[in-house]
């Protein structure tokens, strides 16, 4: 475990960087779920965030990425490490020639989108409704209503656990379902560039609007959670399994599969991390049992 001397090092080393000690992250999780870190770091432009990783491995100090904290279920003790923030703060959007979009790693995608529609760009409409940052999009390869970032993601920019900056192809990401590269890589994403194509900016504001109100019909929106809970199982859909076990309203503590869908467990006030992976476990073994089909988790638990 790093000593406060060690973080107290890190600071001296990153002046004029946003740092706090003991930041709650249930403030930064959409779980609403999480202690406090032992200090977290706002960088507002790649040099601050590679001024960051490099003191980090001078002090030798543990760390960990968060995007919009979407997709992350944070332990109810919290964590001795530093947490590096990007949402809201490596922020940045411009066209490129031949209909690329450059898009920083803090932004969210639901603005990605809304700014490839004004400049009459196609191709990211399925993202308008995921909560997450492009970063924690291309981590995970994130995806919606049969699109993914896989099929609009040229390169992606990182910086190495050293500070070094590197640029990989979208080939070399090696996207899959909910996957890529960077869940192995030690890295951290800074930027992408979006391959996207010209079209009318009415349609793709219909589109996206469809799909918008196809998510708040769907979806439990007005409750604290992670997005879909489990990955999707080759060959089903998590969502009506789950139905089919009864365990629609089930939960432990405050944490409950949703009764508006069941593949998504929500906070229903008051919930912990421990609820939450007990819910989790518990939905596992009961699916297994009516079904035979072993879920695993969409969300990342820290």
């Amino acid at each position: 475990m790093e000593s406060r001397a060690e973080f107290q090092k890190l600071k001296s080393l990153c002046p004029g960087i946003e740092l706090r000690e003991q930041e709650p992250l249930r403030a930064h999780t959409s779980f609403q779920i999480g202690g406090p870190a032992a200090l977290m770091a706002f960088p507002k432009t790649p040099g601050e965030l590679q001024r960051l990783l490099m003191a980090a491995r001078e002090c030798g100090v543990r760390l960990r990425v968060l995007g919009a904290g979407t997709n992350v279920l944070a332990p109810d003790a919290g964590l001795p490490e530093l947490v590096i923030c990007t949402r809201g703060c490596l922020l940045g959007l411009r066209l490129l020639d031949g209909g690329r979009l450059e898009a920083m790693a803090g932004e969210t995608l639901s603005r990605a989108a809304v700014f490839a529609r004004e400049h009459s760009l196609t191709g990211l409409e399925f993202a308008h409704g995921i909560p997450g940052t492009l970063g924690g999009g291309v981590y995970m390869n994130a995806g919606a209503y049969g699109g993914e970032l896989k099929q609009v993601v040229e390169s992606v920019t990182i910086l190495t656990m050293d500070g070094e900056e590197k640029t990989l192809s979208g080939e070399e990401c090696a996207f899959g379902y909910r996957t890529s590269v960077y869940q192995k890589l030690p890295c951290v994403i800074v930027k992408a560039v979006l391959q996207l194509h010209p079209g009318d900016p009415e349609e793709i504001g219909q589109t996206m609007r469809t799909l918008m109100e196809k998510r708040r019909a769907s979806q439990p929106l007005e409750l604290p959670s992670a997005g879909s809970t489990f990955k999707r199982p080759t060959g089903y859909f998590a969502g009506p399994l789950i139905e089919q076990a009864e365990l629609k309203g089930c939960g432990v503590g405050g944490a409950e599969v949703a009764k508006k869908h069941a593949g998504f467990i929500v906070n229903t006030g008051g919930a912990t991390a421990e609820d939450i992976k007990k819910t989790i476990a518990m939905v596992q073994s009961r699916v297994w049992e009516a079904s035979g089909v072993q879920l695993e988790p969409e969300v990342r638990i820290w």
